[in-house]
């Protein structure tokens, strides 16, 4: 072999190792994403609905006045226990006194005008008996008109009496409800129960509550033997509610207890004005709130209404299911999903991508879109969207019920990389831990990377 022959052969030998280098060092320089990355694994979840509201007893009565007048006397304080049928405040009661006099006298002077007409009818009866009588004997002694005369004064008089006799039972019922009044100014305790609002002083003059409830109040008795938290529900979590529900309510003057109860209400209508008239919203874009009454189960004995309270009800339960984080779920295009999804979204009928106008398009591309988990080969560290169906949400993860069979690594994380995140994409484990909670899951909102 000659010399060139030999130079050639090495040549050639070290372009081709050449190529084997740049090739193995062009593979390990190609780009990969840093996820974590996590096992599906079976857990118990918890569906839970939060809401905020506020503590209030099961039954309470604001204490108002009927009448008008200044009030004398207040034997009660904010606080305290009051007993069913317990004066808890006085009226100045001169002029309903002064009022059950004159409807006396007049009652007095009416019986004295029926009487007067008892005794006219009394002599009209007779004069018409004895003119009747003696015509009869002898119609020479009494005319006819004479007769008719008579007859006509029985008449009037009969009808004096029953006018009097009304009179009577006017001036009666005048009387009743003087004594009536004169009976508000001492007003009682409607209930057993605590003082739980003192809304007057004494010496300030007390209006009936009847154009103005705040206005007219003068006290709030409450029953605090029962306490429940009435909360506001949105209108997407309140179908999942229902009466008997398990609730763990947390009361921020009780920040270190946590207190159990029962769903015993659900509203069926809305709470109008929760979103506030002055926000400039309109009525399509105004949040939809329905109120969930829970009774606690064993209340604070020094708990108080209107205290703040935030309530978690449990409205479903899975034990052992296969789970996701909910961070790990996006969504994707039917392209960008693989071909199964694909296909199945190709079988859906042609009508539903004719939109036209910009908003039917963005509806239609929604449509198209399918949920999954973007699952990763160990072995070539490739990560490839799968289309799953998900259940319950609990607080960190999904149920799965199609589409995963358990022990498969997928990406769990960040939010910013799976956003990103291609199907076939090479990947490579964060050094980091997922912190717990790193989710970032919320009760009642899916958040899905796009």
């Amino acid at each position: 072999m000659t010399r060139k022959t030999k130079f050639i052969l090495i040549g050639v030998g070290v372009l081709v190792m050449g190529g084997f280098v740049t090739l193995s060092v062009s593979k390990k320089r190609q780009p990969s994403v840093e996820v974590r990355l996590e096992k599906v694994e079976r857990r118990d979840l918890l569906s839970v609905v939060t809401a905020s509201g506020k503590i209030q007893p099961k039954r309470s009565v604001d204490v108002s006045s009927d009448i008008t007048g200044r009030i004398v006397g207040l034997p009660v304080v904010e606080g305290q226990t009051v007993e069913r049928g317990q004066v808890v405040v006085r009226i100045d009661p001169a002029q309903y006194q002064a009022n059950v006099e004159r409807a006396q006298a007049v009652l007095a002077s009416s019986e004295a005008n029926a009487a007067q007409a008892r005794a006219n009818r009394v002599q009209a009866e007779r004069a018409y008996v004895r003119a009747r009588d003696i015509r009869a004997q002898n119609q020479q002694l009494v005319s006819q008109e004479a007769l008719e005369q008579a007859e006509t004064q029985r008449q009037i008089a009969i009808a004096n009496l029953d006018a009097a006799e009304r009179g009577v039972d006017q001036a009666r019922a005048a009387l009743r409800e003087a004594q009536d009044q004169l009976r508000k100014t001492t007003i009682l305790a409607p209930m057993t129960g605590r003082v739980t609002r003192l809304a007057v002083e004494e010496g300030e003059v007390a209006v009936p509550g009847t154009f103005s409830r705040e206005t007219g109040l003068l006290m709030t008795i409450s029953d605090l033997s029962v306490i429940e938290s009435r909360v506001q529900v949105d209108e997407t979590d309140v179908v999942r509610v229902h009466l008997g529900d398990s609730v763990e309510v947390s009361i921020d003057a009780f920040p270190d207890t946590t207190f159990t109860g029962r769903v015993t209400k659900i509203g069926d209508s809305s709470i109008r004005g929760a979103s506030g008239g002055s926000s400039g919203l309109t009525t399509s874009e105004q949040a939809v709130d329905f109120e969930v009454v829970i009774t606690l189960d064993n209340p604070p004995r020094n708990v108080r209404p209107d205290l703040s309270a935030t309530a978690r009800i449990i409205t479903d339960t899975r034990r052992e299911v296969l789970s996701v984080p909910i961070i790990a779920l996006t969504v994707r295009e039917p392209e960008a999903a693989g071909d199964s999804a694909r296909r199945a979204r190709e079988s859906a009928p042609a009508a539903r991508q004719g939109a036209t106008s910009s908003r039917d398009t963005s509806r239609a591309r929604r449509n198209r879109e399918v949920e999954g988990v973007f699952v990763v080969d160990t072995a070539t560290m490739t990560a490839r969207f799968h289309q799953v169906k998900v259940g319950i949400a609990g607080d960190e993860f999904f149920e799965v019920l199609s589409g995963l069979a358990g022990g498969e690594t997928i990406v769990a994380g960040t939010y910013q990389a799976i956003r990103d995140l291609k199907s076939g994409a090479h990947v490579r484990a964060a050094r980091e831990a997922r912190a717990p909670g790193g989710s970032g899951g919320q009760d009642t909102t899916r958040r899905r990377s796009s």
